[in-house]
C-alpha cells in the first residue's frame, strides 16, 4: 500500500513539475513593442481614429460623442502631414445637433523623452467646420476651426500605438454656443502605421 502511496506521489509530482515547466516557457503576451522609431519614418502612413467628449450631462439630458478619423503621411522622419474628419453628435430632451468638419494637420514626433516604445507629438490643425440643429435656422453650414494638441504614442505593437491627446480647439460652427467656442477636451485615438511601400 505505501508503495501505491510513493508511486502516486511521484506521479502527481512529475506532472505537475512538467505542466509548471510547460506554462514558464510559453509566450507571454504582447503589452509593448520597441518599433517607435521604425514605425515613424519618412514614406510611411498613418491612418486611424480618436474618440472625444464622450459623456452624459444628467441635468440636461445630453450625450454627446466626437469621432475624428484621420490619414497622414510622414514627409519626413517624425513629421506628418494629413487630415482629418470631425464628426460630433449631441442627443439632448428635445432634439440633436450633428457637428461635421475637415482639418488638415501636422504632426512632428519629438525625439527628446523619446523610449523605444513611445513617442511624445505636437499636433497643429486648420480646417472647416459646420454644425446642425434638429428643428433650427441658426446653423452654421461651413466656418473655420484651428487648433493645436500635443499627446503621447504608446507602440502595442510593431505598427500600433494607443494615443491619448489634450486638445485646444476653437471653431465659430457650434450651434449650441451661437458664436465662436474654445475648447479643452481630452481623447483617446488608435493609430496604425503603415510601413512604406518597397
Amino acid at each position: 500500500m505505501k508503495r501505491i502511496y510513493l508511486l502516486s506521489a511521484l506521479i502527481i509530482f512529475l506532472s505537475t513539475n512538467v505542466f509548471a515547466q510547460d506554462v514558464e516557457d510559453l509566450p507571454r503576451p504582447q503589452t509593448s513593442a520597441p518599433v517607435a522609431s521604425d514605425a515613424i519614418q519618412q514614406g510611411n502612413w498613418i491612418v486611424g481614429a480618436s474618440i472625444a467628449n464622450v459623456g452624459h450631462n444628467f441635468k440636461s439630458k445630453t450625450f454627446s460623442l466626437d469621432l475624428t478619423p484621420r490619414a497622414g503621411y510622414f514627409i519626413s522622419d517624425n513629421a506628418v502631414i494629413g487630415a482629418q474628419a470631425q464628426l460630433g453628435l449631441s442627443i439632448y430632451s428635445g432634439g440633436e445637433s450633428f457637428r461635421y468638419g475637415v482639418t488638415p494637420f501636422v504632426r512632428y514626433y519629438f525625439p527628446e523623452g523619446a523610449s523605444p516604445t513611445g513617442r511624445f507629438f505636437g499636433e497643429a490643425i486648420v480646417g472647416i467646420a459646420g454644425s446642425s440643429e434638429e428643428d433650427s435656422d441658426g446653423d452654421s453650414v461651413f466656418s473655420r476651426v484651428y487648433g493645436v494638441s500635443g499627446g503621447y504614442a504608446y507602440f502595442v505593437a510593431r505598427n500600433v500605438a494607443l494615443e491619448g491627446m489634450l486638445n485646444l480647439v476653437r471653431s465659430n460652427a457650434n450651434v449650441d454656443f451661437g458664436g465662436s467656442a474654445t475648447g479643452l477636451s481630452i481623447s483617446l485615438g488608435l493609430q496604425i502605421y503603415l510601413p512604406a511601400g518597397n
